[in-house]
């Protein structure tokens, strides 16, 4: 080969854009060798509702040796990738003189460490969330400055929470002190967006003719495609074999999800939401991951849920409400079956990490080059506790982030120390975040 292969190379067609993973072809000496190594860093904040079963969710013991918990079990194939970290805090999602809202200062406080403004109008003000910050920094090296997704609506006025607008609950992604950042909940529109190209009306002409004659995104830039190969080795052709599949594959499964959607006469045309919230969390997570690794944003949130809402999982054989069994009250039954919803979260997240480790980039997989934040604002649903808040820290950082530990910290630790670690590992000349008092020691 003459000359490398541009990082920015995409695959074009009349309104698609394939953007491309990492490839040897792209920077033959070292992976991430043209940009610096800690702007290569995906950062990644994945948030569940309505708090956890800790006593299954706290490993008895500190360190590497301890044991994975109940709830923590899938997670067994990447433990080594996986940090519990137990002692964090978001104190500003306590009442301090607001009365009750608990759900709603959770979900607002958890990535900003700021007091929410108890509103139920339009004067809603929290704070910036950590990730809209670090995507002012990194947002200019992707297409995207950041992703933000989810399985529940965002809402934007109302009560949702004792005087609290529904703007706090559904939104954990802030881009000022008083603008959230809708999620996008429709697997097929985030799709549209990661591979569209182009005016508005040409995408839909693309996406029609796809429709029509059942092809792929990946038919529409068959040209290029085929002149890359002709500039590919062994390797870089296997993996972008392997990226195409999982193009293919998640197109296959939009098209299924949005086959089975009943129609309703009247009604606005399927969604193709799927039924179950294992399949479209798996659905948005792997489009995460697509985006991460053709490198369409380095900064993305994802809510499994929104705060306090009270779905049954009648998939798992659970008929009652997610947020009335939260409330538990120490009943036996009401445990139980608490416990089983957070296992069925967390093998969701299993999933996502077992993808994401088996992604090769260089010497490294896309875990390694990510920092993915698991967890909640609530502790105990029964409690309504925003201390020892149930957390993980997933990947290693891009090779500087020692894992598969239990870390205790001192209670309550601001989680907004976390915060500022992570970011202070990707380069951001930052020294206070929301109610942070300094850097989390021993993470790096």
């Amino acid at each position: 080969m003459s000359e490398n292969l541009s990082r920015r190379t995409v695959l074009k067609g009349i309104g698609t854009a394939v953007s491309l993973p990492f490839l040897e072809a792209m920077m033959p000496r070292s992976a991430m060798a043209s940009v610096p190594k800690a702007k290569a860093v995906r950062m990644a904040f994945l948030f569940v509702p309505n708090g956890i079963d800790m006593a299954n969710w706290t490993p008895a013991s500190v360190g590497s040796s301890y044991e994975l918990p109940a709830i923590l079990k899938p997670l067994q194939p990447v433990r080594g990738s996986v940090n519990v970290l137990t002692g964090l805090a978001q104190l500003k999602a306590n009442a301090n003189g607001d009365g009750p809202g608990d759900h709603a200062r959770s979900t607002a406080t958890w990535l900003t460490g700021v007091q929410a403004r108890k509103t139920a109008g339009s004067d809603i003000r929290v704070g910036q969330s950590i990730d809209q910050l670090a995507a002012q920094y990194v947002g200019k090296d992707s297409k995207f400055a950041s992703l933000e997704l989810g399985c529940e609506r965002s809402g934007l006025a109302g009560d949702c929470d004792s005087g609290y607008s529904c703007a706090y609950t559904s939104n954990v992604s802030w881009r000022t002190e008083n603008t959230p950042v809708a999620k996008e909940v429709n697997p097929r529109l985030v799709f549209e967006r990661l591979f569209g190209s182009g005016a508005g009306s040409e995408q839909a002409e693309a996406r029609a003719k796809r429709d029509l004659y059942r092809k792929s995104v990946l038919d529409f830039v068959r040209e290029d495609a085929s002149s890359l190969k002709d500039r590919l080795g062994a390797r870089d052709s296997q993996k972008m074999e392997e990226y195409f599949a999982a193009i293919r594959d998640v197109e296959r499964r939009l098209i299924a999800f949005e086959a089975s959607s009943p129609a309703v006469i009247g009604a606005k045309a399927p969604e193709g939401i799927p039924s179950t919230r294992a399949d479209h969390i798996r659905l948005m997570g792997d489009m995460m991951i697509l985006a991460f690794q053709a490198d369409l944003t380095r900064v993305c949130t994802f809510m499994f849920g929104n705060e306090g809402q009270n779905r049954p999982f009648r998939e798992i054989d659970i008929h009652e409400g997610h947020h009335d069994l939260s409330h538990h009250g120490k009943d036996n039954d009401k445990l139980g079956k608490k416990k089983k919803i957070d296992l069925y979260h967390v093998e969701q997240l299993a999933y996502i990490l077992t993808k994401m480790q088996s992604i090769e980039e260089g010497d490294r997989t896309l875990l390694d080059n990510t920092m993915l934040v698991y967890g909640g604002g609530i502790s105990d649903g029964d409690r309504h506790n925003h201390d020892d808040l149930p957390i993980l820290l997933c990947g290693r950082g891009g090779g500087a982030l020692p894992s598969g530990r239990h870390m205790k910290f001192s209670s309550p630790t601001p989680m907004t120390n976390l915060f500022l670690t992570m970011i202070d590992h990707m380069g951001m000349p930052v020294e206070r975040f929301g109610d942070s008092t300094g850097k989390l020691q021993g993470i790096f």
